[in-house]
């Protein structure tokens, strides 16, 4: 594990943290790949109940039907919805929002290392955000590196949230 990205991982949590301490608004978190540590980049911030409401790690079907509230067999025969997509994440980032009641949900889902089986490689990740400007991405590293691709997903996603921060309100 790279300690330069663990740096730009607690960097990038802080500020995310410190904007939204600033603007008074919370998010809820679900991430699947990244393991924890969109999260965990949050909560090393000090005050960090101020803004972060909590959320969850899903990494199986149980866990999405319970933290998500999302039943994947039934989103994939009903939508065609599977995991690791913008659709997805989209989802998963409107269901933590909603129970969770916050400003902003953050979603994360892919596939660190090996790749997953729909075909997506390693360093494949998709990430949401919803709230008061929306938006989805996807995120390939190009690199096979389980442990280095979960930081860059976890980056990635809180650079991305920045960025949501800063955008101009949807209408």
């Amino acid at each position: 594990m790279s300690q330069n990205l663990m740096n730009d991982l607690w960097a990038a949590g802080a500020r995310v943290g410190a904007r939204l301490k600033e603007r008074g608004e919370t998010v809820a978190i679900v991430e699947s790949s990244a393991g924890g540590l969109i999260s965990a980049a949050l909560l090393r911030v000090p005050g960090a109940s101020a803004y972060y409401m909590g959320g969850g790690v899903i990494y199986t079907r149980t866990s999405i039907r319970e933290i998500a509230g999302i039943d994947m067999k039934k989103l994939w025969k009903e939508q065609g919805i599977r995991s690791s997509t913008e659709p997805f994440a989209n989802l998963l980032s409107e269901s933590i929002r909603t129970s969770h009641e916050t400003t902003w949900g953050l979603a994360e889902t892919g596939a660190a290392g090996p790749g997953n089986g729909y075909g997506d490689p390693a360093g494949h990740s998709c990430h949401a955000v919803t709230g008061p400007s929306p938006a989805v991405m996807t995120l390939r590293t190009g690199e096979e590196d389980r442990g280095d691709n979960m930081i860059r997903f976890a980056i990635s996603a809180l650079g991305f949230f920045e960025k949501q921060l800063e955008a101009p309100m949807a209408a």
